[in-house]
């Protein structure tokens, strides 16, 4: 059911080579886009494209409702419900898994762990914004990420490709930041879903 989850619900794109140099372009769009969001407090985000859904995000943490499935993460624990099967799959995901559910994750490793380069100003769905192309260094299940980010640092677009060819992009209808988000926000809730099998893959 995880791998079935990254799939459906991962952002993907197009096959792009691995760049050796930084491209400075590129890292000053991602080092504002950084900037703002650490700034940002708690975020909601709204998106459509090959899926459809919302996605709460504050630090490290995250809640994803998107395609049927529910994600909240706490920065340590991950929660994924699927309410067809009324089944929660618990789990201590890597980084790798993390950045494939939630591409904000890559925020605060892209200098270690991702070659980037500048694609150039092009628009997505009437939405101007700065690209990027970001490769992993090392082998995983992300093959390259797209960002679109405005001038102000939030994302127009987001896509990511994954190494079996899977492929969905995201674009954002809506964003806010300073939005109020308890802790408790983030994590999976059992008195809320009674009937829910809890599955512990710790």
């Amino acid at each position: 059911m995880k791998k079935i989850f990254l799939i459906v619900l991962l952002l993907g794109t197009a096959l792009l080579q691995a760049v050796a140099q930084q491209d400075a372009k590129a890292e000053s769009i991602l080092n504002k886009m950084a900037a703002t969001y650490r700034q940002a407090g708690g975020i909601s985000l709204t998106f459509g494209g090959t899926q459809r859904g919302k996605l709460l995000l504050k630090g490290d943490k995250f809640y994803l409702e998107s395609g049927g499935i529910q994600t909240w993460f706490d920065g340590k624990t991950q929660w994924s419900y699927v309410a067809q099967n009324e089944e929660v799959n618990v789990s201590t995901p890597t980084p790798e898994e993390v950045q494939s559910v939630n591409p904000y994750a890559l925020l605060t490793s892209y200098k270690k762990s991702f070659n980037y380069r500048y694609v150039g100003a092009k628009t997505r769905q009437g939405k101007r914004g700065q690209e990027i192309v970001l490769t992993p260094k090392a082998s995983q299940d992300v093959k390259s990420i797209t960002l679109n980010v405005k001038e102000n640092g939030s994302p127009v677009y987001i896509a990511i490709q994954l190494q079996n060819g899977e492929k969905q992009e995201f674009q954002i209808s809506s964003y806010q930041t300073g939005v109020n988000l308890p802790d408790a926000t983030f994590r999976f809730n059992k008195q809320k879903y009674p009937q829910a099998e809890i599955i512990d893959l710790r």
